[in-house]
């Protein structure tokens, strides 16, 4: 499985968001869509889709605030609903 280098923004729930992708890792195999070992012509495809997690992530910006899901769930609309 490939894995990014990235910057982000750290939320006061604790996520993590990317707002910029610094480098890709290549995994090196051929079973990962993301690779450059992959086949172009792979039939039927169904190798990894999905990086790993982050080999770095470099925070950029740090907020107090919490991230849109958390701040739904525990803050607005879903706390209220009850």
């Amino acid at each position: 499985m490939c894995n990014l280098e990235t910057e982000g923004t750290k939320f006061g729930c604790g996520h993590y968001k990317v707002t910029r992708k610094l480098r890709k890792i290549d995994c090196f195999n051929q079973y990962c869509i993301h690779s450059v070992q992959h086949p172009r012509n792979c039939p039927d495809c169904h190798c990894d889709r999905y990086f790993g997690p982050d080999a770095r992530e470099t925070i950029t910006h740090r907020t107090a605030d919490y991230c849109v899901s958390c701040q739904y769930w525990f803050k607005d609309g879903a706390s209220q609903r009850r």
